[in-house]
């Protein structure tokens, strides 16, 4: 078929015939390049049989050869077994072999001291010229040192003294060539006169500048790859002048150098000289510094970018021996130990704000010579500060003056906290300036919770105490035994009481609002957020700071402690602790102001003469009239008490005081004297007169606070209704407890508004009219007291009131 398609492809038309040579042609060179290819590929076939029969018959003898030299073997062990002739050779072989180990380890150990010794001398050569140079042979020493003791330890310990003699020998290059590089600058700034004969004005020449980069370039790698702060060397060698002085002046047998100097006059020095050269060092050497390290791991560390934070890293050994010195004194006197750790931090504080001094440590910053100290002695210094700020606190307590009111510690609407109160929390406020600036937390909240918490309980108690002394001096059976003294219960009498309820209250109060305002200071939120992330995070809650547990912690702080959320503030128990007594002596202030009313008032409750009547007949105005004789002792006293209470209480508090007091004798006035009593005209205006009296004094004091008796302004308004429209008691139908502000008499403004209102009402509001509606329902009554205005009254108020009225007994 192919075939034929092949030729129906090439002889499609009687023209093709015409090609049919050249297609027999074409078709014949085909054929013979196909027969070309399987001959060749016939010959191929041929040569890799071929091949293959003679790799087998390779192989096959390849096996039988190995398996008679296996057969061989097999007999020499057999006769070896069976011979001592290989054991014997050995054993003679051993010691030489040995000797021979120990000639070749002794070579290698020769040609290692001498490539050592080679690395030590080329080092030298490049020295002071260059040390970059000296630098690489240096550095070829210090990794082979490191690496013969990673080798130690995997031989066992081996050649230790191969290893010691190889890192000493490092050792003792490195401070070769520092002391090279020392004594080349050293010799530089004698030739200058350094310091004294330099102005600190002027500009290094190329000699020195040169002298000073040749020795950074030295410590470079050194400084890169330390976590360690390194000195610079041509600061150290520029410093050793002021060390020299410095140990003249205050570490030799002069007056300067007593220890209770340290902060008067060795701190100024070092500052007048870190002042004073402070231009000079940056203008001169802060570029060179800046090249080396700009682009370093150690660019953001100001003790390498900065020349006068170096020169101060330079000169910190001197004065570390100096603190210690000192502090040797101060360990034995803690007042000098107090004095010496408030300068300590201030001179810290002067080398970080005026010089920013890091220590080399970007994140945490610097903690100061400080903290050295402090992780030394910090429970002594505590202990001493404890003991001061008790002492102090006794002293407060023990005057006299601690247990008066101060009233002229705010303005006028302000609770006024006692001076004991107000001394303590200044105490506390120093306490606070004594560690703000110590930087680990752990100490800081020792001495929150071991000082200020503790000091704080203290007053707590004391407080409390003076609760309990107040309730059992009120009890009868105090005043039944013979403990009780005249002193005592006249301490009691008048306002007496009230002083020493509001003294708890007022010093309370300014306790739980300084705990507040503190709570929102910088050092209580920083350390409330690091107390809550320890709380939360994974450290040891059985030692979360300061030797204490998350517990203890908790119990002496805030509930809160270790909760998500924002919620809770450092001083959260102790708050709630003054809250609670706070509370306390509010409620029995009430308590004693109310007995105060209610003993004040029993003389007027007990009055009868509300029955009387007007010999005139006439219109009755209860302004004219005088205030009752039986109420002029309750006014006294209850003025008496409140320009106390407005001078000792905030108008806040005292608004709120006196909304429980007044309900209270609202209740007294309405249940023993309104509803207890039959009224006439007189006798109901009468006790509008006195009711009005005692509402404006009440006002007078604090505005508006007599809304708290608005039900008995509503019931004697009820009961001052007139008998009839026209009839006496029109003048005063529509009286309202705001319309009269004096509580001492005098005449009621508004009488014409009041006629226009029983006008309007008239046919109405007669007592007559009123008391028929009041009694259909109870709908109806509150529509008739909805018309009269009287908010206040319930029905069966309304009608209780309107049967007391003598005119309206039929």
């Amino acid at each position: 078929m192919r075939l034929d398609d092949y030729l129906d492809d090439k002889l499609q038309y009687a023209a093709d015939l015409d090609n049919l040579d050249d297609l027999l042609a074409s078709v014949e060179e085909q054929r013979l390049q196909l027969q070309s290819q399987l001959d060749d590929a016939s010959k191929s076939l041929q040569s890799a049989r071929q091949s293959a029969d003679e790799r087998q018959a390779s192989l096959q003898q390849q096996i039988d050869d190995f398996q008679a030299l296996q057969q061989d073997i097999d007999l020499r062990l057999q006769i070896v077994a069976a011979s001592d002739a290989p054991d014997e050779a050995i054993q003679r072989l051993e010691a030489p072999m040995r000797r021979l180990a120990k000639v070749d380890l002794a070579h290698k150990y020769l040609v290692l001291l001498q490539d050592v010794e080679d690395l030590r001398i080329e080092a030298r050569s490049h020295l002071p010229k260059s040390p970059k140079a000296a630098l690489e042979p240096y550095t070829k020493l210090k990794r082979l040192a490191a690496y013969l003791q990673e080798l130690q330890v995997e031989a066992d310990g081996a050649a230790v003294h191969l290893v010691t003699h190889v890192a000493a020998i490092a050792d003792s290059l490195w401070e070769e060539m520092k002391k090279t590089m020392w004594t080349e600058m050293d010799g530089i700034l004698a030739k200058k006169g350094w310091p004294k004969k330099v102005d600190p004005q002027s500009e290094v020449d190329d000699e020195w500048r040169e002298g000073f980069e040749k020795s950074i370039d030295l410590q470079v790698p050194e400084i890169l790859y330390s976590t360690q702060v390194i000195t610079l060397l041509p600061m150290e060698v520029m410093a050793q002048n002021w060390v020299k002085e410095f140990r003249y002046h205050f570490m030799s047998d002069k007056e300067t150098s007593n220890p209770r100097n340290i902060g008067s006059q060795c701190f100024p020095w070092v500052l007048t000289q870190l002042e004073e050269w402070d231009d000079f060092l940056r203008d001169n050497f802060g570029y060179i510094l800046a090249t080396r390290f700009a682009d370093t791991a150690v660019a953001d560390k100001m003790v390498y970018m900065d020349p006068t934070c170096a020169l101060i890293t330079s000169l910190l050994p001197v004065l570390r021996e100096k603190v210690q010195h000192a502090m040797d004194v101060a360990l034995q006197d803690p007042a000098f130990l107090s004095s010496l750790m408030g300068q300590l931090m201030t001179f810290d504080d002067d080398l970080r704000k005026r010089f920013n001094y890091d220590g080399g440590d970007v994140e945490k910053g610097w903690g100061g010579i400080t903290s050295e100290v402090l992780d030394k002695h910090f429970d002594i210094w505590l202990k001493a500060e404890r003991t001061f700020a008790l002492e102090r606190y006794q002293v407060i307590m023990s005057n006299p003056e601690a247990r008066q009111i101060d009233y002229d510690y705010s303005g006028p609407g302000k609770t006024k906290p006692t001076y004991g109160a107000i001394r303590m929390i200044d105490l506390l406020r120093s306490v606070t300036s004594q560690y703000d600036r110590v930087k680990r937390f752990s100490h800081q909240l020792r001495f929150l919770i071991d000082i200020q918490l503790a000091i704080l309980d203290q007053y707590h108690h004391r407080l409390r105490d003076g609760l309990d002394a107040y309730n059992a001096s009120t009890s009868l059976a105090f005043k039944a035994i013979s403990g009780a003294s005249k002193e005592d219960l006249a301490a009691l009498e008048g306002t007496g009481a009230f002083e020493t309820l509001c003294k708890v209250f007022g010093s309370s109060d300014h306790v739980v609002s300084a705990l507040k305002e503190w709570s929102n200071e910088e050092i209580f939120v920083e350390m409330w957020e690091r107390l809550q992330a320890r709380a939360r995070g994974g450290e040891d809650q059985a030692n979360l700071a300061g030797g204490m547990s998350h517990e203890q912690v908790k119990d002496r702080t805030s509930q809160s402690m270790g909760l998500t959320g924002d919620g809770g503030i450092l001083f959260d128990e102790t708050i709630k602790a003054y809250i609670a007594r706070r509370q306390q002596a509010e409620d029995w202030l009430v308590a004693a102001v109310q007995d105060s009313h209610a003993k004040a008032f029993r003389p007027y409750i007990q009055r009868v003469q509300w029955t009387t009547i007007s010999e005139d007949g006439g219109p009755i105005d209860p302004y004219a009239l005088a205030i009752t004789a039986e109420l002029d002792e309750p006014l006294r006293i209850l003025k008496r008490n409140l320009d106390f209470l407005s001078h000792a209480l905030s108008t806040a508090v005292l608004r709120r005081l006196l909304r429980r007091v007044l309900a209270s004798l609202q209740d007294n006035l309405y249940e023993n004297v309104l509803a207890a009593n039959r009224f006439t005209t007189l006798g109901a205006a009468q006790f509008l007169r006195d009711v009005h009296a005692v509402l404006s004094l009440v006002d007078r004091y604090v505005p508006d606070a007599s809304a708290a008796m608005a039900f008995l302004a509503d019931a004697v308004r009820l009961l001052n209704l007139p008998v009839d429209i026209g009839g006496s008691g029109d003048e005063f139908a529509g009286w309202d407890m705001e319309d009269e502000e004096d509580g001492e008499g005098g005449e009621k403004d508004g009488g014409d508004e009041a006629g226009e209102v029983a006008g309007e009402k008239r046919g109405e509001l007669s007592l007559k009219r009123v008391s028929d509606r009041i009694f259909v329902d109870n709908t109806e009554a509150r529509k008739v007291l909805e018309e009269l205005g009287l908010e206040m009254l319930e029905p069966q108020h309304a009608r209780r009131i309107v049967q007391n009225r003598v005119e309206n007994s039929d």
